[in-house]
């Protein structure tokens, strides 16, 4: 195949092939089975999230928030990736595809995608409790195990869930910015927006980038402009709401397959021509 050609096709399927970054809350795993925070009968109305969720938890009780993160790891061995994280998987055979979510679990990975952001943290993972980000102490541990008072990272320190507890910093939130800010679309799923600096990271998308919410509330103060003027609102579950928005963008680029620009077509055809020594003559 001529270079040139060559060169120009991939190019076409390069601008073609459009970037998606996906935010994440709650809401997605919840259709899984996994507890969530805020929502009735969820985690904070059963538990005290200062005991179980802060540094000054863990350094008053680190065995019963131990057994606190034990539950929730046995817990995620009883559920499975649900339709909305498989869609997102799947999305990956025509878009670029980057999913920045809040949640802890691995159900996304387990689902198929291959690029996925943990904003606050991996509860599949555990660390030290002296320096949480050593990466000479991060390390999985199968969620059969427990992890228990005794159990040392390497620095000598007991081990502690990798997660971002309440009142730490998340250090992931600057390196999800500048995928934000490479978004042609940006989809938000499964989050009220409400906790912070997670909910800010959709103001970094680009003006030009297409922005979905699927939530089946309210997920943002109907006052914030900002959202409320930029942003469709996809009132469902996120099961459903991805199978109406995936069922939107492909029915669009198999439009855009079928209404490939005639320019491009004779482009194509008269450098084919070229490469076996022929000229195209227009109008013949």
């Amino acid at each position: 195949m001529n270079n040139s050609f060559e060169s120009l096709l991939n190019e076409e399927q390069s601008v073609a092939r459009k970037r998606i970054v996906v935010l994440t809350g709650a809401g997605v795993s919840a259709e899984s089975g996994v507890a969530t925070f805020r929502d009735e009968g969820g985690l904070w109305q059963q538990y005290d999230w200062q005991r179980m969720a802060s540094v000054e938890g863990w350094e008053e009780s680190p065995a019963e928030v131990l057994e606190f993160y034990n539950m929730r790891r046995r817990d995620l061995l009883e559920v499975q990736p649900n339709k909305a994280h498989l869609l997102l998987a799947e999305l990956e055979k025509h878009y670029d595809v980057t999913i920045i979510t809040q949640n802890i679990d691995n159900l996304h990975e387990r689902a198929g995608s291959t690029d996925v952001l943990h904003l606050h943290g991996e509860i599949t993972k555990v660390t030290s409790s002296v320096d949480r980000d050593d990466p000479d102490c991060i390390k999985e541990l199968p969620l059969e195990v427990p992890l228990c008072m005794g159990d040392k990272a390497a620095d000598g320190s007991q081990l502690r869930p990798y997660v971002v507890w309440f009142g730490e910093s998340v250090p992931m939130f600057e390196v999800a910015i500048p995928l934000v800010r490479e978004a042609d679309i940006l989809i938000v799923i499964g989050t009220s927006l409400t906790v912070y600096p997670a909910a800010s990271l959709v103001r970094f998308a680009p003006p030009a980038a297409e922005k979905y919410i699927i939530n089946p509330g309210l997920s943002y103060d109907p006052y914030d402009t900002h959202l409320s003027d930029n942003f469709e609102h996809i009132r469902e579950k996120a099961t459903v709401g991805m199978a109406m928005l995936v069922e939107r963008l492909q029915g669009r680029m198999d439009t855009e397959t079928r209404n490939i620009s005639v320019d491009q077509c004779n482009q194509w055809e008269y450098m084919s021509h070229e490469s076996h020594g022929l000229t195209r003559i227009q109008g013949a």
